[in-house]
C-alpha cells in the first residue's frame, strides 16, 4: 500500500467514468481509509458516450454507472466545483477538502464559438436531455463541426425527421484526426442520410435565426449545436503548482503521476507519455477514462506498472459502426483493406511494416484482430493485409 502523509483520506476530484473508476478502483484494491468522490454536476457519475446515441434518440433517459457508493463506503459529493489546490488541500466552492493522495479526474470542457450564446453544447445529461425536447420533425438544425459529435447528433437529428445542416471549417469531415482521403469517403453517409454537408465552410457568428458563415452566407437555423472539441478542464489548477502541457492537459509520468507529491491524473485531462507511440498523448475516449482511472487507482495503492494501452474509440453513425485503435501520424503508410464503396471496409496504417493503427467501419473482427496485433507490434504482409477476404490474425508476415 502507498504511505500517504498528513491523512488517510484520497480525494478524486471529477465524478466521470475516470473519477468513479478510480474511486471504486481504490476500495476494490483493499484501501481501508476514506474516499472522497468529488462532482461538479448533480448528478452521480454516468456514461457519456451514449447522451449522442441513446439519449438524444430516446431510447435512455439516463446513463447511470452501476456502482454502488455507500456499499463501498465512498463518500459522493455531487455539484462541488473544485475551486483550487495547495499541497495538502483541494479547495472546492463548498469547503476544502484535505487530502492524503489526490487524484484529478476533471475531463474536459467543449470548446465554444465566441460570441455564440445562442448555441447548444452536448456535453452533460442535461444538455442531451434539453437537446433532444428540442428535435422535431421540419426544424432546421445547424451543426457547427463534422466531427464524431457531429455525426452522432446528425444522425440523431434526422431520425427525429429535422432538416439538418452540418458545416465545418476544414475540408472533410474529422480534420485532424484523419486524412482528408478518408474523411471524403465518409462525406457519402450524409447525403445518403439527407444531411447537407458544408467542408470548408468557417462560421463567422450565430444569429437569431441563422448561422453567419465567413463568406457572408447565411444558414437558416431554428437551433444551433456547435461540436468542435473540447480542452482539458484544468483552468482551476492556476497558481498551483501542478504543471499543465500547452493546451492545458495535466503533465504526468508512465504511472500517472503529476508533479506534486501524492497527486494523480487520469482521463481527459491527463497527458502522458506513451512508449508505443513514442509521444505523449492527452486522450479523450470512453476506453482511456475507464482504464486510466483503474491504473490511477492502482497508482496510489503503491503499483509500480507503466499505463501505455493501445487507444481505442468507437462511434455509431449514420447506420455504421466505426471504430479505431491504436495512434497514426503523418508520415506512416496507409494501406486499404476493401474499399469505401463496399459494406464494410478498413484502413491500416503501417510504420516500417508494423501495425500502428487501423480505423474499421462495420468490421468489428479486423478490430478486435487489428487491436491485439498492434499491442504486439506486429508487421503484417501487405498484400495480404490488403485482402478483406483475410482475417487480420492471418496477415501477420512470417
Amino acid at each position: 500500500m502507498a504511505e500517504l502523509s498528513g491523512t488517510d483520506q484520497v480525494v478524486v476530484v471529477g465524478a466521470g467514468l475516470a473519477g468513479a473508476q478510480c474511486a471504486s478502483g481504490l476500495r476494490r484494491g483493499g484501501w481501508r481509509g476514506r474516499i472522497v468522490l468529488v462532482g461538479e454536476e448533480p448528478h452521480a457519475p454516468y456514461d457519456r458516450p451514449p447522451l449522442s446515441k441513446e439519449v438524444l434518440l430516446g431510447k435512455a433517459d439516463a446513463t447511470t454507472l452501476d456502482i454502488d457508493y455507500p456499499h463501498l463506503g465512498i463518500e459522493l459529493l455531487t455539484g462541488r466545483r473544485a475551486t483550487g489546490l495547495t499541497p495538502g488541500v483541494l479547495h472546492t466552492d463548498g469547503g476544502d477538502l484535505p487530502y492524503g493522495a489526490l487524484v484529478i479526474a476533471t475531463g474536459a470542457a467543449p470548446r465554444v464559438l465566441p460570441g455564440a450564446e445562442r448555441a447548444h453544447l452536448l456535453h452533460t445529461l442535461d444538455d442531451a436531455l434539453a437537446l433532444r425536447a428540442l428535435l422535431r420533425p421540419g426544424l432546421r438544425l445547424v451543426l457547427v463541426g463534422a466531427g464524431w459529435i457531429g455525426a452522432e447528433v446528425a444522425t440523431a437529428a434526422r431520425a427525429a425527421g429535422c432538416e439538418v445542416t452540418v458545416v465545418e471549417a476544414g475540408p472533410a469531415p474529422v480534420p485532424g484526426a484523419l486524412p482528408a482521403g478518408i474523411g471524403r469517403a465518409m462525406a457519402a453517409w450524409y447525403a445518403e442520410a439527407g444531411v447537407e454537408l458544408r467542408c470548408g465552410a468557417a462560421v463567422a457568428a450565430v444569429e437569431p435565426g441563422a448561422v453567419l458563415l465567413a463568406d457572408g452566407s447565411r444558414l437558416p437555423a431554428d437551433e444551433v449545436v456547435v461540436g468542435i472539441g473540447a480542452r482539458p478542464a484544468t483552468d482551476w489548477l492556476a497558481g498551483s503548482g501542478i504543471e499543465l502541457d500547452a493546451a492545458g492537459a495535466v503533465l504526468v509520468d508512465e504511472r500517472l503521476r503529476t508533479n506534486l507529491p501524492g497527486v494523480h491524473a487520469a482521463g481527459d485531462c491527463a497527458s502522458y507519455p506513451s512508449a508505443r507511440t513514442g509521444a505523449r498523448l492527452t486522450v479523450q475516449h470512453w476506453d482511456h477514462a475507464l482504464q486510466s482511472g483503474e491504473a490511477a487507482a492502482a497508482a496510489v495503492l503503491g503499483a509500480d506498472v507503466p499505463y501505455d494501452p493501445v487507444p481505442y474509440f468507437w462511434s455509431e453513425q449514420f447506420g455504421r459502426t466505426v471504430q479505431y485503435a491504436g495512434r497514426h501520424r503523418e508520415g506512416d503508410e496507409l494501406l486499404g483493406r476493401g474499399s469505401p464503396q463496399d459494406a464494410s471496409w478498413a484502413v491500416l496504417w503501417l510504420r516500417d511494416g508494423v501495425l500502428r493503427a487501423l480505423l474499421t467501419v462495420d468490421r468489428p473482427r479486423d478490430l478486435t484482430q487489428g487491436r491485439r496485433l498492434i499491442e504486439r507490434g506486429a508487421v503484417l504482409d501487405r498484400a495480404l493485409a490488403a485482402d478483406p477476404a483475410v482475417p487480420l490474425k492471418s496477415a501477420v508476415a512470417g
